[in-house]
């Protein structure tokens, strides 16, 4: 080494041989990580976890309730989230913040209160209750209360981090005057659903604009096709955030193609069982087929699970596997990387495709089924054996698709 650990003398290196530096250190703890320290409840890091609900639950002075900092691999300074107790019968704390916030409940039922600084004669007030998803105005004063005598559970997607890591500065994340009433206004029916659909404005793909989802466990959503035959999907956009998510359903009996992008996707499960596999996108299409389980992690996950989709860096392949006899259910969540414009880094106003739902012979990423590693249909096949369920990937999926995706004619045909 050119010079020891000594963060207080720099000892220069010399001749053309030695290079500065330590050659290898730890990742630096970022003022987001630190803040999460300083609240003192836990904090979970993992590729995944099949159901929040496990996870420990400590008193959370700063919001009054109890909760657990959830920060998977390949989140890191992208985008927070955290699941916390609301005590029955109770509230937690009114707070402020200059981050983004979306909610969604887990258990419980109750109301939000929502309203600027010095206004809290015009507080807006609505209902939610297990499946409502909502999303707080940025430096929006807010307060969630409790309607019942058992706790009620959220789960919590912030851009804290972003904040935090950018501002290093706590005071004036939670305590600064201005309003964002291009974010937040008092119209009578701000948090009133609306069930538009529109196309979104990058990719044409179903979206509404709405600050409340009353229930999303069930709801109807408009049929997709891109990621498996009969897949539905739809995008809210909410209070005018760069947070973004959308929420998706595989039918039962029916596995979504593997595909490759970016770090930041989380997939959460809301209704059925299945897991996940995913990747490095440099090991291959087939890495079973090629001899490199080993590479691959699995996630099993029922509601409420959570798994990375690019866990270590970025650009992995992932597959999701429903595997009860109801659909598959999930919402993604990303932050404030939407792809199709902060996850695309090419030149604005250039064409693109939508490369994870277009195939890897049309130039996109998503694995198509004929071209995928044989042992995902026979293990799939057998896990729903297992289950008494039928598999509904029927055998034309997997047969051989010329570039353009017409079948491929055989000798005799």
């Amino acid at each position: 080494m050119p010079h020891d650990k000594d963060n207080t003398h720099w000892h220069e290196v010399k001749g053309n041989e030695q290079k500065a530096g330590y050659g290898k250190f730890a990742r630096p703890l970022l003022p987001y990580d630190r803040f999460m320290e300083e609240q003192e409840i836990p904090i979970f890091r993992d590729v995944g976890i099949s159901k929040v609900q496990n996870l420990p639950l400590k008193p959370w002075k700063r919001l009054g309730g109890k909760g657990s900092f959830i920060q998977l691999y390949g989140t890191e300074g992208l985008w927070g989230s955290y699941v916390v107790e609301v005590p029955g019968a109770g509230a937690l704390n009114a707070e402020k913040h200059l981050y983004e916030k979306i909610c969604l409940v887990i258990e419980g039922r109750g109301t939000t209160e929502v309203w600027l600084d010095g206004q809290e004669d015009k507080k807006h007030v609505f209902e939610w209750q297990a499946g409502s998803m909502f999303s707080i105005p940025v430096n929006a004063m807010h307060r969630i209360v409790n309607a019942t005598s058992s706790p009620a559970l959220m789960l919590c997607g912030t851009t804290a981090p972003n904040v935090m890591d950018l501002f290093n500065n706590p005071d004036f994340v939670f305590n600064c005057p201005y309003d964002f009433t291009d974010r937040f206004s008092h119209a009578a029916d701000f948090y009133k659903p609306k069930d538009d659909i529109t196309p979104d404005d990058v990719r044409g793909l179903a979206a509404k604009k709405t600050n409340l989802l009353p229930e999303i466990i069930n709801c109807e959503l408009p049929l997709d096709n891109r990621r498996s035959p009969g897949y539905r999907r739809i995008e809210p956009k909410m209070t005018n955030n760069q947070f973004y998510f959308w929420i998706a359903q595989h039918e039962n009996g029916r596995y979504s193609k593997a595909h490759a992008h970016a770090p930041a996707a989380v997939l959460i499960c809301l209704k059925g069982k299945g897991y996940t596999y995913t990747w490095p996108k440099k090991e291959g299409s087939t890495p079973w087929k090629d001899g490199k389980p080993e590479v691959v992690k699995r996630v099993d996950y029922e509601p409420v699970g959570m798994v990375s989709a690019a866990p270590l860096g970025g650009d992995w392949f992932h597959q999701h596997f429903g595997v009860s006899a109801e659909p598959l259910r999930l919402t993604a969540w990303f932050g404030p990387y939407q792809p199709g414009k902060s996850l695309d880094r090419g030149t604005p106003g250039t064409a693109a495709i939508d490369y994870s739902a277009i195939d890897i012979r049309d130039g996109g990423t998503a694995v198509p089924y004929d071209e995928e590693d044989p042992y995902l249909r026979k293990e799939y096949e057998e896990t729903l054996a297992g289950y008494g369920i039928k598999s509904r990937m029927e055998p034309e999926l997997y047969e051989p698709r010329t570039k353009d995706g017409k079948k491929k004619l055989n000798a005799a045909e």
